[in-house]
């Protein structure tokens, strides 16, 4: 195996994260947990054009008609120019400043990460503060809207390890079973994950 891909699989399955003022203490085992974001709009891409699989995908992690895609949004414009193979470009699009159709300001915050810097902590955390986000696999884009992971307080060494065992995605060119859908991590090859990206919007 490669170095970096090795590196890549230890970064997304298995992250430490400390325990401040913990010291000594038991080892606790916790498998199985998921983690879902609740309350995503049920879109479906109105093409299996990679632009309009996009459009889809932008609108249902931010799940607002006014910010993607509708008529007059804020991001329809610049989600519609951005290459849709490459969620670097998507996040440079939609990175800074835009204005929604009544002229107020908001303050997009894109932030792509490669596939070599992805990390279960990243992941879990969004996950938990209600933010969806994009994941491109085999060079489609994906919803990513939950995770299924081990996870291990070990506070005589590395405090909080987590160990994902699937990324839990929604395809939205599809509207049946096909729809459903994850990335195992014993069965699929992380060399074929492009990167991540996670999506915030604020005021100016």
């Amino acid at each position: 195996m490669h170095k970096l891909h090795l590196l890549s699989l230890i970064a997304l399955f298995s992250f430490p994260s400390f325990a401040n003022g913990q010291e000594t203490g038991p080892t606790i085992y916790l498998p199985n947990q998921e983690i879902h974001v609740g309350d995503l709009p049920a879109l479906t891409a109105q093409s299996h054009d990679a632009t309009a699989v996009l459009q889809a995908s932008v609108e249902t992690i931010l799940h607002d008609k006014d910010l993607c895609c509708g008529k007059d949004s804020a991001l329809g414009d610049a989600v519609a120019a951005a290459d849709p193979r490459s969620l670097k470009d998507v996040a440079v699009k939609l990175q800074g400043r835009h204005l929604l159709s009544d002229g107020r300001p908001i303050k997009v915050s894109a932030e792509f990460v490669p596939a070599a810097s992805i990390n279960s902590g990243v992941v879990i955390q969004s996950l938990r503060d209600k933010h969806a986000m994009l994941l491109q696999w085999n060079s489609r884009i994906y919803v990513l809207h939950g995770t299924a992971y081990d996870e291990t307080a070990d506070y005589n060494s590395f405090g909080l390890i987590y160990a994902i065992r699937k990324l839990l995605l929604w395809d939205l060119r599809y509207s049946d079973e096909r729809r459903e859908l994850s990335f195992n991590r014993e069965t699929d090859d992380l060399g074929k994950v492009q990167g991540m990206l996670l999506l915030t919007v604020s005021g100016p």
